[in-house]
């Protein structure tokens, strides 16, 4: 068994595309409709037949309330991993992406959080 999509909700589909496409730099694999939504999924360029990240629609009253808390709480949903934080850091401030941790050495780990526009904090690491 492995995993094959992971979803993170958002607050709104087509945002959340052009931030995890055109500010991080991942790849649209699936875009089809689903109902009033979209199946929308993302995968890295440097592993397209990896695993998709799934942009799931926060329009149930529970997602909304679950993604509002963790942000709220300064909860990271998940977690993209890194060759060089510094350098990834630097690009993505200089693509306008506001960090809540600058990248921080926490053990053998170097981890930043930043948000994602849609309604979460993501966390990255360097191992």
């Amino acid at each position: 068994m492995k995993i094959i999509v992971t979803s993170i909700f958002v607050q709104d589909q087509e945002k959340a595309l052009n931030f995890y496409s055109e500010t991080l730099g991942f790849v649209k694999k699936h875009d089809v409709p689903a109902g009033e939504f979209r199946w929308i999924t993302l995968v890295s360029p440097d592993e397209q037949e990896g695993t998709e990240l799934l942009l799931e629609p926060n329009n149930h009253p529970a997602a909304k309330e679950y993604q509002q808390k963790l942000f709220a709480e300064g909860i990271p949903v998940t977690m993209f991993g890194v060759m060089d934080i510094h350098k990834e850091y630097q690009r993505l401030v200089g693509n306008g992406v506001r960090f809540t941790m600058e990248p921080t050495k926490m053990g053998e780990l170097t981890i930043a959080v930043f948000d994602d526009t849609c309604g979460n904090l993501i966390q990255i690491v360097q191992n």
